[in-house]
């Protein structure tokens, strides 16, 4: 059982396995950095710790950002959008955020048409 806010919980809108996409962005220059999977845990978790924590599909756990890698996120606000299904986590990014060693998920990701 999570400690999320039960007001907080009602208004969240999940995926069929309990999930809600995390936008997150770069709290001072608006640069999107990458996007990650929360549940009500990893939520309560962000919230009250202000380390960025979120839900790993492929491993099946939480992971705190930068804990492993050292580029962690301090959580500056945590937004919801108006439909309820998606969080805009703004923060401060020390180092890269991407896996890859990109300063952002999306660096080589443009697509022209």
């Amino acid at each position: 059982m999570t400690s999320l806010d039960g007001a907080l919980a009602d208004r969240l809108k999940r995926t069929a396995d309990g999930l809600v996409p995390a936008i997150v962005q770069q709290h001072d220059t608006g640069e999107v950095l990458m996007l990650a999977w929360m549940d009500d845990e990893a939520l309560h978790r962000t919230l009250t710790t202000g380390r960025a924590t979120y839900w790993s599909r492929s491993r099946q756990e939480y992971w705190v950002k930068g804990e492993t890698s050292g580029n962690p996120q301090q959580v500056k606000e945590v937004r919801l959008d108006c439909d309820g299904d998606t969080l805009l986590v703004k923060v401060d990014q020390v180092g890269v955020a991407c896996h890859t060693g990109a300063r952002t998920c999306f660096d080589d990701g443009l697509i022209d048409g």
